[in-house]
Order: C-alpha cells, then structure tokens, then sequence
C-alpha cells in the first residue's frame, strides 16, 4: 500500500506481523509511517491504548521504541515505573535470522532507545539459559519486593 497503515484499517495478520517473516517486511515500512505519524500528532497515543480501560497492580509494557513512550510512563507512574532492556549480541540476533535492512533498522522505530535513557535492568539474552534465568530471577524478585 501507498498510504501509511495500521493493522486493523487493512485486516493485516496481527499475528504474523510479530515475528519476522517476509509477510511482517513486506508491510513493516508502511506500518512504521503510520506509526510516526500517529506519534507527531499525539506522542502518548500508543502508551494511552496499551492501559486504555484496564488497572493492574504491575505492568509489563514490552517493546517501547521511543524516548517518548518512556517518558510518557514515567510521567504516568512516576516511581513505580521499572525501564528493562533486552540485549543481544548482532552475532546472536543474526543466528536467530535477523538481518539489518537500511531505512528501516537504523531508523529511530527501532533504535531509539540505544541512547538517552538510562535502563532501571539491561538483561543479556545471548542464548545463555542459566544466565537469562538468573537475570530474570533477579529482576522478578526486584519487582515483588516493590509491591
């Protein structure tokens, strides 16, 4: 499609646009104009929609991109609000058939978050089972101490 789109405007499978296949690359440019789009007129649009009717004594919020997400939490929730990052190595992302595209993963959708914020918990997740387990272990134990 010319246009920028979102899912439910153009019956998109939500689902296979959660992994990586080529049914998610196809649309992924389109779906990252809508996004940008909908973020310059209303930077909490996204953030709003995630906890829009529902209360929650924890919420996990995965897969931010902006700074502005960010800081739309933390204006929202103050102190309770715990920022976790993911990490993998290139080498490991490439085993798991991740291939950098131009345009698309140098472009702030999906680095935005590689600078400016300071993480609460940045966990390795190289493949490393026990260290994953451990790292998470550490993190869940974090959070119930904080409720």
């Amino acid at each position: 499609p010319a246009a920028p789109l979102s899912p439910q405007e153009h019956g998109l499978d939500f689902q296979r646009l959660l992994d990586a296949s080529a049914y998610k690359e196809r649309y992924r440019q389109d779906m990252i104009r809508w996004g940008e789009e909908k973020r310059c007129t209303d930077p909490g649009f996204f953030c709003r929609m995630a906890v829009k009717g529902v209360a929650q004594p924890v919420w996990v919020v995965s897969d931010t991109r902006r700074l502005s997400d960010v800081e739309w939490f933390r204006d929202s929730y103050g102190d309770a609000v715990q920022t976790v990052r993911v990490a993998a190595t290139e080498e490991t992302r490439k085993k798991r058939n991740w291939v950098f595209v131009a345009g698309v993963d140098d472009a702030e959708s999906e680095c935005g978050l590689d600078q400016g914020v300071t993480f609460d918990w940045v966990i390795t997740n190289d493949g490393d089972k026990r260290c994953l387990d451990g790292q998470l272990d550490a993190l869940l134990q974090s959070l119930r101490n904080r409720l």
